[in-house]
């Protein structure tokens, strides 16, 4: 499974929702993810890409659509 796949994953499961939405779709102005629901993500990505993301990264707009947590992860390997 690639790395998108992943992430999409991940979403799903934080969410419970079962969408796929597009590499550059807001997932927060979509409502898919919410302040509550990105801790939740967070934790998801540092188990299943072995990675810690501190607290100053717990930012929405790192995480705003696949694309930038692509972003992000490739500047965090």
């Amino acid at each position: 499974m690639d790395r998108r796949t992943k992430i999409v994953e991940l979403i799903r499961q934080v969410t419970k929702q079962d969408l796929s939405p597009a590499a550059d779709e807001s997932l927060f102005d979509s409502g898919l993810l919410d302040s509550f629901a990105l801790p939740d993500l967070i934790g998801a990505m540092e188990k299943e890409f072995a990675i810690t993301i501190p607290d100053a990264d717990l930012n929405p707009r790192k995480f705003d659509t696949i694309e930038r947590i692509e972003q992000y992860l490739d500047a965090k390997g």
